[in-house]
């Protein structure tokens, strides 16, 4: 429910910017943003127990739009293709390993940004919510000198004749971005980006009770773009 007033917000507020677009003089303009995450998996366990993980590298490359709504203000709404995950140390099979998972996620923020003249280019501060499908991805244990990998499967609920040698996690994430950057007077820009899950990741497993998991997507990053 909460993701979905999320997405309904979006849309709203998209739909009235382009509104008062359509009013104004001001360009749109096309960009493209890549940029290195650091991501980790947030939350409680199993017992309700605080998530201990570490955080994994990623990336993100994708392109967005700046609509213009008043006097240094603009809504940017983009699509993304990032990874995320987290890194934990696990019990299999009576040996400790190091369990790292990938997750990969098609996204789609849309950031309100603060442009204010500074120098011979622009500040930028902006925040705004973001939803992400999940596309793919995988959990690899490590220990003992050997590898073994598990795809990554995203369903909303586990029963008990589903495969074991998958992880799963729910298909859409929803969350809040906030970032701080520069644009120079070339177009070129840089930027610190930070996100906070907000949608539980984690599936309902039918079989198991007395479940308290709460798992969701967090991290921070540094990117570059160039505005067209």
């Amino acid at each position: 429910m909460k993701t979905i007033k999320i997405i309904l917000s979006t849309g709203l507020v998209l739909g009235a910017a382009l509104f008062s677009q359509a009013q104004s003089k001001s360009p749109v303009t096309f960009g493209l943003r890549a940029g290195v995450n650091f991501q980790n998996v947030n939350g409680k366990d199993f017992n309700g127990d605080k998530l201990s993980y570490d955080l994994v590298p990623g990336y993100n490359i994708g392109a967005n739009v700046e609509v213009p709504i008043a006097t240094d203000f603009y809504i940017q709404p983009g699509l993304l293709f990032t990874t995320k995950g987290a890194k934990a140390d696990k019990d299999y099979l009576g040996q400790s390993v190091d369990a790292t998972t990938t997750l990969s996620y098609l996204e789609v923020p849309v950031n309100f940004l603060y442009k204010p003249a500074l120098g011979s280019g622009r500040l930028l501060l902006g925040f705004g919510p973001y939803v992400a499908f999940g596309l793919g991805g995988k959990t690899r244990l490590e220990g003992s000198g050997q590898k073994k990998d598990y795809d990554v499967k995203y369903q909303n609920t586990v029963s008990a004749t589903d495969p074991k040698d998958q992880t799963y996690f729910k298909k859409m994430d929803a969350g809040a971005n906030l970032l701080f950057g520069y644009e120079f007077s070339n177009r070129l820009s840089a930027q610190l980006n930070a996100q906070l899950g907000l949608a539980k990741i984690n599936p309902e497993y039918e079989y198991l009770s007395g479940d308290k998991s709460a798992w969701k997507n967090t991290g921070f990053g540094v990117s570059v773009g160039y505005r067209f």
